[in-house]
């Protein structure tokens, strides 16, 4: 313990290079607060938060329960609907580009070329799209469906192409070595390593599109967000709680099982 002690005591403190960095941070959370206008903060800000705090405490029950096309349940069953059809789209159409884009499978221009692809669509905001696919399909959730699909695709290829470049390859020569053809190949010893790590990876993302279909309503793609961008510029609060309750309730649920699921995939418990 005494050697531990000295040898922490004979390290070498280079307290410019922190004073340095600390000053850098500081510097740069001023400069931060200072860019922080509040002057657009008046009373009638302070009584719409009021006025949405009381709908959350006080929602529509009658919306709330209701079992018809304008009610929660039905509009969350949608928003869940364009979540899982992206997710399905985009899960299934990043798998080749993934392939593509892995350095150990293809040759290294065509998996450059195939991630900067992959970058640009992963540059574009889930907003945009989704406003670009209303001017072609028309407002719905046709539209929040492929909005959903094509924002998936980026991050879902890059998660894929790193399970891919995991792949344990010697499995390859054992079966080589018996005879096995490339369908065998990728039966037998491609589609067992990466089943169960794409399968948890499609669940993430089902998850982050559940929230992102919720958003996309907001531009008339479809879903939840479309009834409470309309309560909230008609000020009617408690529709407003009555839908954040419901949406907050479907992402808990949503959050808890996929979180089940993936833990089961990944380690088998």
């Amino acid at each position: 313990m005494n050697q531990i002690e000295q040898k922490l005591a004979t390290t070498p403190r280079n307290y410019r290079y922190l004073l340095t960095i600390s000053l850098i941070i500081v510097g740069l959370i001023i400069w931060l607060l200072t860019s922080i206008q509040v002057n657009g903060l008046e009373s009638n800000g302070w009584t719409i938060a009021k006025s949405i705090l009381t709908g959350i405490f006080k929602p529509n029950l009658a919306l709330l329960f209701a079992l018809n096309q304008q009610g929660i349940a039905y509009l969350l069953l949608e928003t869940i609907a364009i979540a899982f059809l992206g997710t399905l789209i985009g899960g299934m159409l990043a798998i080749p580009l993934a392939f593509l884009s892995a350095s150990n499978i293809v040759t290294k221009p065509v998996a450059y070329l195939t991630r900067l692809l992959l970058i640009v669509i992963r540059t574009v905001p889930a907003l945009v799209y989704g406003l670009m696919f209303i001017r072609v399909t028309g407002p719905g959730p046709f539209a929040g469906v492929l909005t959903i699909g094509l924002t998936s695709i980026g991050m879902l290829a890059k998660l894929y192409v790193d399970a891919i470049e995991n792949l344990d390859i010697s499995i390859f020569e054992s079966m080589s070595s018996i005879g096995c053809n490339t369908f065998e190949k990728i039966r037998f010893g491609i589609v067992p390593q990466l089943f169960s790590i794409f399968l948890s990876i499609i669940i993430y993302r089902f998850d982050i599109n559940l929230r992102d279909a919720a958003v996309l309503g907001l531009v008339a793609a479809g879903g939840i967000g479309a009834p409470l961008k309309f309560a909230m510029d008609s000020y009617r609060w408690n529709e407003v709680g009555s839908i954040l309750i419901g949406l907050v309730i479907l992402i808990l649920l949503v959050e808890w099982f996929s979180t089940k699921l993936r833990r089961k995939l990944v380690t088998g418990r």
